[in-house]
């Protein structure tokens, strides 16, 4: 078996047009490494903004200053650096250099800034300058401000029939689960990682579509499956060796571009940060689900993988059973571009939110609304889709393998 399956490998890895996708793929893995760590940006004194590393380092020295638990007091105390900076010359100056320097002094406690404007404005709303008046008597509903503007919302004209009395209740119970008062630090590692995975998940399985495509078209179009499947082991043993071919290429390319990109990211952005809270970054604060920085990555990374293995051997059946490379590699295509353009369509929601481009963008899923009734009893779409598709990609296996099996020559 050992035999076969290097055999299967040495055929993908040989082929030059495969050399040329693995030239694409460091290449891919260098351009989004590298927008991932310019997420960081910080503006020094002078009012000039620097990125990367550097970047990195001092804002990781500013924010952690205001390391802990984000209480009252913490919180007040935000309001009147803020206002003070907000009355200094450089911020009241026409001068845009000028203007640079004071945004810089509000660089260390410019996060939980964020999460005051996100807590005083409705919740489908954004006022970049909504802490500045923001008193010292309000302050003191910063926690219950997030249930509150969920609740409005739900009540309002917008979201009538939208969700049932039992989704409101479970959304409203979940925002009150999450613990309180707020830990915070510097995860901005964290942040930019989220940001670039679902890029970097989503190009290495396109990609990969050229690698798997043809395992099991090659024999057909190359005239040689009469050879193949008149040997002895050409209907059992042979194709659960491409089938295991296929998983091996599928599991260390991804793995690999998953890792590569996580070590550069957090190796010059910073792995501090991983137990607060998701609701900490700006994108998260409405999240309902209660988990942080590193559940997110690890869940972001499994439905990656899991949904890599789903859309590539679905591209491997579809070459199995069509004989046709060309269309094997068009469904990763469709798959993950199709539901981006039916997005806008508001009706299609709850059906968007099941298709398997949602597992290569976890972290983005995470961030919506979309819920689902199992019996009586309501949970988000993340739990659903990665244990459908875990089950699905099972059923796949042997699917693929009797689709093979049957082949017949022509």
């Amino acid at each position: 078996m050992m035999i076969m399956i290097r055999f299967e490998l040495k055929k993908i890895f040989s082929k030059p047009v495969n050399k040329i996708v693995f030239v694409i793929l460091i290449v891919t893995l260098c351009v989004v490494s590298y927008l991932a760590v310019g997420y960081a940006d910080y503006v020094d004194e002078n009012g000039e903004t620097i990125t990367g590393a550097a970047a990195a380092q001092a804002l990781r020295e500013e924010k952690n200053e205001w390391a802990g638990y984000i209480t009252d007091d913490v919180l007040r105390k935000v309001l009147e650096e803020n206002a003070l900076i907000n009355n200094s010359e450089e911020y009241l100056s026409n001068d845009v250099t000028e203007n640079n320097k004071a945004y810089s002094k509000k660089q260390g406690f410019s996060d939980i800034r964020e999460m005051i404007n996100r807590a005083f404005c409705d919740f489908q709303e954004y006022n970049y300058y909504r802490a500045d008046s923001v008193t010292q008597e309000e302050i003191q509903s910063f926690y219950d401000r997030r249930t509150e503007s969920l609740i409005e919302w739900l009540n309002s004209d917008e979201q009538e029939n939208r969700y049932s009395e039992q989704e409101q209740q479970f959304l409203i119970a979940q925002y009150k689960k999450l613990k309180t008062p707020f830990y915070y630090e510097y995860a901005d590692g964290w942040e930019a990682l989220l940001e670039y995975a679902p890029s970097i998940i989503m190009l290495t399985v396109l990609i990969s579509g050229f690698l798997v495509s043809g395992i099991f078209s090659d024999e057909i179009l190359l005239k040689s499956d009469s050879i193949f499947f008149s040997t002895k082991l050409g209907r059992n043993k042979a194709i659960a060796a491409k089938i295991k071919a296929g998983f091996i290429v599928i599991t260390s390319i991804y793995w690999i571009m998953s890792l590569l990109f996580s070590g550069i990211v957090l190796t010059v952005l910073g792995t501090s940060g991983a137990d607060c809270a998701i609701q900490n970054g700006f994108s998260n604060w409405k999240s309902f689900y209660n988990i942080t920085y590193l559940q997110d990555y690890l869940l972001t990374v499994w439905g990656g993988y899991l949904g890599s293995l789903f859309i590539l051997f679905l591209s491997m059946l579809v070459s199995a059973k069509a004989r046709s490379k060309a269309l094997a590699v068009t469904i990763p295509f469709i798959l993950l571009f199709i539901p981006s353009f039916l997005s806008g369509i508001s009706v299609l929601s709850e059906v968007l939110g099941f298709l398997p481009d949602q597992l290569l963008q976890v972290c983005t899923a995470i961030k919506t609304f979309n819920l689902y009734r199992i019996g009586t009893k309501v949970v988000g779409a993340v739990p659903i889709v990665l244990t459908m598709y875990f089950i699905l990609f099972c059923i796949l296996l042997p699917v693929l393998y009797q689709v093979y099996r049957k082949t017949e020559i022509k």
